[in-house]
């Protein structure tokens, strides 16, 4: 009878040990596709692109940054020495143009779109660059 106690206390303590393991791991970071190909596939599906925009400081690129990520965009990140914006996007579900057109509705301009003047007076003061200079 001792035996088939340590037997059954044993088994509980793999089975036991092996579920919380399982709990443990990071699932995801597995590679959950049936083959390499398909997951190259699905990653072929965004893209990824730099926008100039201008701006100023952290405040800016909270607000730039929040702008850039509508539907479809999966990364904004906006560098304020450079002025450039970092995008990653599905272009079956928003274009470039888009994501510049939303931004310069909240006052920044882009390489591509000027913020109307109204958006651009919103701004606080310290997130005010010189328009002119902008454009060259």
């Amino acid at each position: 009878m001792k035996t088939v106690k340590i037997i059954v206390v044993a088994l509980l303590a793999v089975v036991l040990g092996t579920n919380s393991y399982a709990q443990m791991m990071d699932h995801s970071k597995m590679d959950m596709s049936k083959n390499k190909a398909d997951s190259k596939m699905a990653m072929a599906t965004t893209k990824s692109e730099t926008i100039k925009v201008w701006g100023n400081c952290e405040s800016c690129q909270t607000r730039i940054e929040k702008a850039a990520k509508v539907n479809g965009v999966t990364k904004a990140s906006w560098d304020s020495e450079t002025k450039m914006l970092a995008v990653v996007y599905d272009p079956s579900k928003i274009t470039s143009d888009d994501i510049q057109k939303k931004i310069a509705a909240v006052g920044h301009d882009t390489e591509k779109y000027k913020a109307d003047d109204k958006a651009y007076s919103k701004l606080p003061g310290c997130c005010k660059y010189d328009r002119a200079a902008a454009k060259k």
